[in-house]
């Protein structure tokens, strides 16, 4: 079982996503918060699940459409740890760091 390891920066990519929920559906704002979160689960046991993306990375897509979320990966084989690097919402056009 792989250890998922979330970069420091990712702390900056939740606040901004809770920020917007908050502001656009407060009701829901922190459940889909730990939604994301428990979304990271998955890669315990399927590293690879992710589309691949540039430089050896992966995505994890989270949900879909408007209510989507991509999370930017990249797993390490040799340690058996998923370093979690990046998060966006689908709608956004990029990271805000690769």
């Amino acid at each position: 079982m792989a250890r998922v390891e979330i970069a420091p920066g990712v702390a900056g990519d939740f606040d901004r996503i809770f920020d917007h929920l908050a502001r656009y559906d407060p009701q829901r704002a922190a459940a889909r918060i730990g939604e994301i979160i428990a979304a990271f689960d998955v890669l315990q046991t399927n590293p690879r699940i992710g589309r691949p993306a540039a430089g050896g990375k992966r995505e994890l897509i989270i949900g879909h459409g408007s209510r989507g979320h991509v999370a930017l990966y990249r797993y390490v084989a040799e340690i058996d740890t998923v370093f979690v690097l990046a998060l966006r919402s689908q709608r956004e056009a990029g990271y805000r760091r690769d």
